[in-house]
């Protein structure tokens, strides 16, 4: 990683109020260029705190955008941070309102040329790309990272139709917590305590509003950009990893934009920023690269960035199970069209004769963390232990040459079941010599979502049915002497939230079933497509070394204490019951140059008995504590969120309790009973 400390600019920084309509006023920190003339303005916005929890990697990138002229500004979120209003849902028209009005009051301002850019990764990627959907005319260019086209079906909700256990609970707890915490005062001032209980007022659980959607209606259209893709007027710089959930935007948005105005990358990230050189590697000069893109789209400079492929990718080697890389073994690939000529599908049958697949509940334990954030047990290991609870179909790779895939590999499964409810999850491994078997990639399918998300068809009992569905989106290169292998189960905890009665399982006759896989055969001699040579661009793929501002400087004070296992397993032998503890490591203790102490702890725990799809149970605690001695202000925020399940319906149960000092302040529980109509 340079430090960069030398710019083209030096830069000064401002906290100010941006006022909204109806009076409420955002929570702004602007870095500009020291300079006379009017530069462009690039924004980020997010509910995530900039004064504290964002504000080590806000300083790792607005400052250098600064010093490279441009006024780079990061927002909080109506109802979060030191911003005023209270807390609503992800997204809402609200919070996009209030973005359209931010970037209008940027471009209005006499340090703005009138021309905006938006950024940001995760929430700031969905919004900024939401709110190019709603066309403010100052903005001109937007790079989205790690971010969805699709709420319902590629999001934290649900997954193939399926309610997304692990992250559904885990990040309604996560907002629960965030939405809970109060105004600094060191920014906020002498009302932040009034502004804090007037918030705490409003919070609602985002749980009962996502378990009240099961099907995608029309509260996941909103905010889908997939549902009109022509309404993005602006140039569209779409970024993710391999390793994260959201990749198969980038595809999308590729595959649907006009090539005059968007551009794809997709590492072998999690989720995070490509330069922050967090695993799995390489990292890149991402901040630069992005530079190019707003010269370009804001300032009129004609520098190549159209010139690069539709869509750079990384494609990894064959490389034995972990979970952490430093740095994945592979190479850069550069695709001028998407779909590309280069890529072509092989499908490969599957043999032998009907199995019947009945996994056991605690499936998919070994499945990794659905958001990988560069820590060390983020990734699946050694898939051995999953795929023994799974049927396996294998295909051999000749010597010779790899096979390369690069897109979204599908599947197609006969099965028969015998109850009216189910799941059917496929992952893909790559098996070397020794046995060791690594994930790829994998898809699910909620069965009674076969004929479409927005609607829920029971399976016709005892007969058999053919279902497609598609894995998520990668660049792998299976090794010569290696098998492909395709495990097919019918539970995944605690990904797939199991439905009563799917532990009878069902049968898959392998007779009309098939993997079928996104073979790259560019440069393959014959076998390679029409024009597949010259559809690629491999060789001028190419990345600086990552750089960033300096650090903000903030102290991670040495604890004496063991720190707990990131993902821990433990089996109740005699109750028949898997228990999968999982630290996010997000906050952990820090100390501010500001004066700000800041501790955050969180615990998820998922349950569920071998055979019995009803014991199924989530848990997440949260502790957090701001504190800052040379005020005398010390506040602590706790909350419970759990979610168990019956034949009909989940059972949702939260609190919040918040202290000032030693004095409860606040102190709410919901319980809630919500009807299973689907997911």
């Amino acid at each position: 990683m340079i430090i960069r400390t030398d710019f083209p600019y030096e830069t000064t920084r401002e906290d100010v109020r941006i006022p909204m309509a109806d009076g409420v006023e955002l929570y702004a920190r602007i870095w500009r260029p020291v300079t006379g003339e009017p530069v462009p303005a690039l924004l980020e916005y997010l509910p995530y705190r900039l004064t504290d929890w964002t504000a080590p990697r806000d300083w790792q990138r607005h400052p250098w955008y600064a010093g490279h002229g441009y006024a780079s500004v990061r927002v909080d979120v109506r109802g979060h941070g030191c911003s005023g209003g209270r807390p609503g849902d992800e997204y809402d028209a609200r919070e996009l309102a209030d973005g359209v009005a931010v970037i209008e009051w940027l471009a209005e301002q006499p340090w703005c040329t009138g021309s905006v850019g938006m950024f940001g990764i995760s929430w700031g990627g969905f919004n900024s790309l939401q709110i190019a959907a709603l066309a403010p005319e100052p903005l001109k260019a937007v790079v989205t990272v790690c971010s969805t086209d699709d709420r319902y079906d590629n999001d934290v909700h649900y997954m193939g139709g399926s309610v997304l256990a692990v992250d559904m609970h885990a990040w309604a707890a996560t907002m629960l917590a965030f939405a809970s915490r109060p105004p600094d005062p060191e920014y906020a001032g002498d009302g932040w305590r009034q502004q804090w209980l007037d918030r705490l007022e409003s919070v609602e659980p985002l749980i009962h509003t996502w378990l009240s959607h099961q099907t995608r209606d029309a509260y996941w259209r909103h905010g889908s950009v997939c549902e009109d893709y022509s309404a993005i007027g602006a140039a569209v710089l779409a970024v993710g990893g391999w390793h994260d959930p959201y990749r198969d935007t980038v595809l999308r948005l590729v595959s649907a934009l006009p090539a005059s105005r968007v551009r794809g990358l997709i590492g072998p990230w999690s989720h995070q920023y490509p330069d922050r050189g967090l695993p799995p590697g390489p990292s890149i000069g991402f901040l630069q690269e992005t530079l190019r893109w707003w010269d370009h789209w804001l300032r009129g400079e004609e520098n190549g960035v159209l010139d690069e492929p539709l869509l750079r990718s990384w494609i990894s080697e064959s490389h034995p199970p972990a979970t952490s890389y430093g740095e994945l073994p592979g190479r850069w690939a550069g695709e001028k069209a998407w779909p590309s000529p280069s890529v072509i599908p092989v499908s490969y049958g599957f043999q032998g004769a009907p199995v019947a697949v009945a996994s056991p509940q605690h499936t998919g334990l070994d499945a990794g963390r659905f958001f990988p954030f560069g820590n060390d047990a983020d990734l699946p290991p050694d898939q051995r232990e999953e795929d023994a609870k799974s049927a396996c179909f294998e295909f051999p790779v000749a010597d010779g040459a790899p096979v390369e895939i690069l897109g979204r590999p599908s599947v197609t499964l006969r099965l028969r079941l015998d109850v009216p409810y189910g799941q059917a999850v496929a992952r893909l491994c790559d098996v070397a010599p020794d046995g060791s078997s690594t994930l790829v990639t994998r898809g699910a399918l909620n069965l009674s979502a076969r004929q479409g998300r927005d609607r829920a068809v029971p399976w016709p009992v005892g007969s058999y049915e053919d279902v497609t569905f598609e894995l998520n989106g990668i660049g792998h290169a299976f090794a010569p002497g290696h098998r492909i292998r395709l495990a097919v189960s019918s539970a995944y905890w605690p990904w797939i939230w199991p439905r009563a009665g799917s532990e009878a399982g069902w049968t898959l006759d392998p007779a009309g079933s098939a993997l079928t896989l996104p073979v790259r055969v560019a440069g393959a001699g014959a076998g390679a497509g029409a024009g597949a040579g010259a559809a690629v661009a491999d060789e001028g793929v190419l990345f600086e070394a990552p750089e960033q501002a300096e650090p903000l400087g903030v102290a991670f004070p040495a604890t004496l204490d063991e720190p707990r296992p990131e993902r821990l397993v433990v089996r109740d032998v005699a109750r028949g019951t898997w228990r999968l503890e999982v630290d996010p490591r997000y906050g952990g203790t820090r100390v501010y140059p500001d004066g700000l102490e800041f501790s955050e702890d969180a615990l998820e725990v998922y349950e569920i008995q071998d055979a019995d799809p009803l014991s199924a149970r989530t848990r997440s605690d949260w502790s957090i504590r701001l504190h800052r001695p040379e005020r005398g202000w010390d506040v602590r925020v706790e909350t419970r969120s759990e979610i168990s399940c019956d034949e009909g319906g989940f059972l949702t149960s939260n609190e919040v309790v918040c202290r000032e000092g030693g004095e409860v302040v606040f102190h709410r529980t919901w319980e809630r009973r919500l009807p299973r109509t689907a997911g």
